[in-house]
């Protein structure tokens, strides 16, 4: 049940409902266990930090960064920064000099909270170069600070100029006058095409986001809810405020790698992801089940065929299953499809949120194969995440976003594009007002830049305008649906397709490269080096065998003609990847321009 009263007061709300029960948790790398915080201890925290930055001077509405990863203490930063009415800026951990310096100065930021060695590090070196920033504020102990430092503080340092509550009267007055449409956020997104912008979100926003989420899914107070996404990520952020108002549990997964096995100690009942996390999960298994014995593959094979029967064909329709596939699924239920759910840490699953790219059809078949409650949905930063999503005691289609949620209208413009309005858009960009006109036209309608239709009351995305390619003979190319078909093959790890202006499509393809290299060897095949692996004709051709077989169902025109195997994965450090790591099409395009070139050779 949700806890009604303004987000600036939530977790002191809370802690006088839920008291000594568990807030937040988290691995403490050094003992190797995990932590628990009350919501006692929580709202503590966030009174202190509150507290802290009034001693600073930090002003209604004024601006506050958080660089970190995913730690305790952005969430106690996030509230105590609400509670004075203070608005926070959250950066990726992975941010370069560059992005942080544009963010720092586009919003004239004075106070910068940093998580660790490399967000310190990053922060400290363009000080001088960001006029208005005053001060950094270290969460992490490890961190060493810069001899010529004199105007950070460790967050235990900062937290004891809040002790006593020097400014309690003060904290409840801005608390109090915290209005709806008060900025809660300034959210930049990570830039597929061009600079980055801020995103402004507002309490409204959240006001009319979380409930209409409740509404439609059942989060409760007994949910235990891992953090894998990025707070900075739009989609954690609104989700893990929603965990909070209903009283759940948060796990805080602080190093994405480890999220497999943060899976296996917490064994959460939810958690969100993107596509990408999925995609991942099912070639494991794909991999586990090609190298197991004939007779385990056999009955692994059955089992998940059993299981998208049971739960594809009939439960996601709202159909009753037939008594023999009922009793088969219920033999592997708990057997086989028991066994792989503990295994990857999901047994106690309620639902799993997944959004921010197109789910391959394949891996959401298998997810709900083998019993794991996926929620499909769409969202974007400029709508506080959910536009939609699969609703619970509905019917779901495989290949939907689900239905759209409460309080939001939709419209479809020029090219079937997707066209919102409604309490849980942004109104704009901060301080760009051109860019805010050209996507948010007079009526308020916001462009989404995607488009879609609605069928049976479910919304289908069909492509994202901006990235459509046209061929040099005139055809349109979808790379994101070709992409998302074909990287569910377990020797591709990464693919972008290349088409616009070329005569035909051609791909750049990061295989799996110890899934190539085992090939290699089973087959005989020499190589001195990785890159010398990659350039092979018979690896090539392998890879483009497996290709041709998922891409049968494509148009003549959409079809993959060529490829290049690429030695390295695409990076951030090269401006490839954003923060939440899309592909940058116009980097990938000038960054392999030589080998796209070699492709149209003829």
């Amino acid at each position: 049940m949700l806890t009604k009263c303004k987000m600036s007061v939530l977790i002191h709300e809370q802690a006088k409902i839920y008291g000594n029960k568990t807030a937040l948790s988290y691995r403490d790398y050094k003992s190797g266990t995990w932590v628990n915080i009350s919501w006692i201890e929580f709202a503590k925290r966030v009174s202190l930090v509150s507290n802290a930055l009034l001693h600073l001077g930090v002003e209604p509405q004024e601006k506050v960064a958080v660089f970190s990863q995913n730690m305790p203490e952005c969430l106690c930063t996030d509230f105590g920064a609400y509670g004075i009415r203070a608005v926070t800026i959250p950066f990726y951990a992975t941010s370069s000099e560059a992005q942080i310096k544009y963010m720092i100065n586009d919003a004239a930021v004075r106070f910068v909270f940093v998580g660790e060695q490399y967000q310190y590090d990053t922060a400290f070196r363009v000080l001088k170069m960001c006029p208005t920033m005053q001060r950094l504020i270290i969460f992490s102990h490890d961190v060493v600070r810069n001899e010529r430092d004199q105007v950070s503080l460790y967050f235990d340092e900062f937290m004891k100029l809040g002790e006593g509550e020097p400014y309690k009267e003060e904290v409840s007055k801005r608390s109090e006058e915290v209005e709806l449409d008060d900025l809660a956020n300034i959210l930049y997104t990570s830039g597929t095409t061009g600079m980055s912008k801020g995103v402004m979100l507002t309490y409204r926003m959240y006001a009319a986001a979380i409930p209409a989420n409740d509404k439609v899914l059942t989060l409760t107070d007994k949910d235990i809810v891992l953090n894998f996404l990025p707070f900075t990520h739009v989609f954690e952020r609104a989700w893990s405020y929603w965990c909070l108002y209903v009283g759940a549990q948060l796990a805080v997964n602080r190093k994405p790698q480890d999220v497999l096995q943060s899976l296996q100690e917490v064994h959460p009942t939810c958690m969100c992801s993107v596509p990408r996390f999925w995609e991942k999960v099912y070639a494991g298994v794909q991999d586990k089940i090609a190298s197991s014995s004939p007779m385990q593959r056999k009955l692994m094979l059955d089992a998940l065929e059993v299981g998208r029967k049971y739960n594809v064909e009939y439960r996601l329709r709202g159909l009753v299953p037939p008594m023999h596939i009922r009793l088969k699924y219920k033999f592997y239920e708990k057997t086989i499809i028991s066994l792989l759910k503990k295994k990857l840490g999901f047994e106690r699953g309620n639902f799993f949120p997944t959004a921010g790219a197109a789910i391959p059809r394949e891996v959401e078949e298998f997810v709900h194969s083998t019993g794991i409650n996926m929620a499909a949905g769409y969202g974007l930063t400029e709508s506080t995440a959910t536009v939609s999503c699969d609703w619970e005691n509905n019917v779901k289609t495989i290949g939907s976003v689900g239905r759209i949620i409460d309080g939001l209208e939709v419209k479809f413009g020029e090219n079937n594009e997707i066209l919102l309005r409604g309490d849980t858009i942004t109104k704009g960009y901060y301080r760009k007002s051109e860019v805010t006109a050209t996507t948010i036209d007079s009526e308020g309608w916001f462009h989404t830049g995607d488009s879609g239709y609605i069928k049976n009351g479910e919304l289908f995305l069909t492509d994202r305008i901006k990235d459509l390619f046209k061929t040099s003979n005139g055809k349109y190319i979808s790379p994101q649906a070709i992409e998302s078909k074909l990287v569910v093959d377990r020797f591709i790890d990464e693919i972008a397709i290349i088409a616009d202006t070329h005569k035909f499509v051609s791909a750049l393809i990061i295989p799996e490269y110890h899934l190539l290299e085992d090939w290699a060897k089973e087959n005989g095949v020499a190589y001195s080096s990785r890159a010398d692996l990659c350039n092979n004709p018979k690896a090539v051709e392998m890879i483009m065998e497996r290709i041709n077989t998922l891409q049968q169902e494509f148009a003549h025109y959409e079809q993959i003609k060529r490829i290049t195997l690429l030695p390295e994965p695409f990076s951030m450090e090269r401006g490839e990847l954003t923060n939440t790591l899309k592909i940058k099409r116009p980097v990938i395009a000038q960054n392999y321009k030589v080998q796209i070139e070699k492709m149209y050779e003829e």
